[in-house]
């Protein structure tokens, strides 16, 4: 069963790694196209890659908690929800402070789920190889989502978000840049070094569509098509479903398993977007905008839970 496990994962990573490239390219052809400032085509490229990632979240209670415990799993999803409604207000109300927060616990999680995903693929390819953690998960966590966050660019998207965000990195956005590249760089040099170019080469590529790709594509990207993916890849691990498609040899049926129990989820999660969009003035009128605000939030308590998954996988 190892060997269809492996199989998937390592599926799921050549699909991430192709969804970034396409979306360098398919940025660099638009925008030449089109210009950078249109945000038809990106708010297309960012839609789609958002609901494939959507999902991935919405099973944290089939992980969590047992089935044969309905009203224990009740107040469960009333906590989680509760935790995420708490966070979307942090975001668009507390302004500057709630905003850092959320951006800080999502680059962590990211980083920690993608170092865990790839602990998986060691452990049933390569025990005895190890992967520089640290430097791994701080560089894949955080460039995907510092960089975009202090391009130029994103000074109109975070106006659709909160006017009072655009300046929440305090004038010190250029430093942050910096700094986020000199992580990546460090962090490529240090894999090259251990003999981990692959990953090495995933680190390039993420740090390549954060400064090529317009901020929301480079997000929605890296969220939906890169840790979405990789981390639904981990729930095949855990979810019985999966688990028995594993038995009988079909990796794809496995991975199908854990996917659908999710769909409810990108239904509500654009449902509650429309909501606030129409909402009027106060919350703003632009759905994207709500949508990813929504995803930001989600991703609190999804940390929360995750954290014992991620464990698991580094130890």
């Amino acid at each position: 069963m190892k060997e269809i496990e492996l199989r998937l994962f390592n599926w799921v990573r050549n699909f991430s790694t192709l969804a970034v490239l396409a979306a360098i390219l398919l940025s660099l052809i638009f925008s030449n196209l089109l210009g950078s400032s249109s945000m038809g085509w990106q708010i297309t490229i960012a839609v789609i890659a958002l609901a494939v990632g959507i999902p991935h979240g919405a099973l944290d209670h089939l992980v969590t908690l047992p089935r044969s415990k309905p009203m224990t799993m009740i107040l469960f999803i009333l906590i989680y929800v509760a935790i995420a409604a708490v966070s979307v207000i942090a975001i668009l109300r507390f302004n500057t402070a709630g905003f850092i927060v959320v951006v800080v616990m999502s680059a962590t999680h990211f980083g920690i789920g993608d170092a865990a995903f790839l602990s998986e693929i060691d452990r049933r390819s390569a025990p005895d190889r190890k992967l520089p953690r640290i430097a791994y998960a701080v560089a894949s966590g955080f460039i995907p989502v510092l960089i975009p966050l202090v391009n130029n660019a994103s000074s109109d998207a975070l106006q659709k978000v909160n006017p009072a965000l655009i300046n929440w990195h305090g004038g010190f956005d250029h430093q942050l840049l910096i700094a986020a590249i000199a992580v990546g760089i460090a962090s490529f040099l240090v894999l090259l070094i251990k003999g981990r170019k692959r990953e090495a080469i995933d680190i390039a590529l993420l740090l390549t569509l954060s400064l090529v790709a317009p901020p929301l594509i480079a997000f929605a990207v890296y969220f939906g098509c890169w840790h979405a993916m990789r981390h639904t890849a981990r729930l095949t691990l855990v979810l019985k479903r999966s688990q028995g498609a594993y038995l009988g040899g079909n990796g794809m049926k496995s991975f199908t398993a854990a996917i659908l129990p999710g769909v409810p989820a990108l239904v509500g999660t654009f449902a509650i977007a429309g909501i606030l969009a129409a909402a009027g003035q106060e919350f703003n009128n632009d759905f994207f905008w709500m949508a990813l605000v929504v995803v930001w939030a989600l991703t609190v308590p999804h940390m929360m839970v995750t954290a014992r998954l991620d464990r698991a996988a580094l130890t």
